[in-house]
């Protein structure tokens, strides 16, 4: 409970006190009186109550943005480390390809040139 919550219940209270004074005693300025305190009591524990909440919900986003950006720089972490590895077997199977077409040069030329008519063949205007 902050000092505004405290004020406002307080001077709520001594409102009400004030107003059933006044109607006990007569005395209708001393109702009014009360019954502004009141409303002015209850509205200064809302702002009160308001002020936390915003306080409350300043902390949590102060956290949740740490935690994103820790978040994030682990999925950076994780990304760099799964490039690396895709590069090296990338790197890894060309020099198997360029291998394998080194050793069968023949099976190379003939495959090459059956997707190249393919290619052709697909590319081809319509008649």
């Amino acid at each position: 409970m902050n000092s505004d919550q405290f004020r406002g219940a307080t001077r709520h209270l001594k409102g009400r006190a004030q107003s059933t004074l006044g109607g006990i005693t007569g005395d209708p300025a001393r109702q009014v009186r009360g019954a502004v305190d009141q409303v002015a009591g209850g509205a200064q524990y809302a702002y009160g109550q308001a002020h936390d909440r915003a306080k409350d919900w300043i902390e949590d986003g102060s956290h949740l943005a740490h935690e994103a950006r820790r978040r994030g720089e682990r999925l950076l972490d994780d990304g760099s480390r799964y490039a690396r590895e895709t590069r090296r077997r990338g790197e890894a199977y060309g020099r198997q390809a360029v291998g394998y077409a080194d050793a069968n040069r023949g099976a190379t030329v003939l495959a090459l040139a059956a997707l190249a008519f393919a290619a052709g063949w697909l590319l081809r205007p319509s008649r």
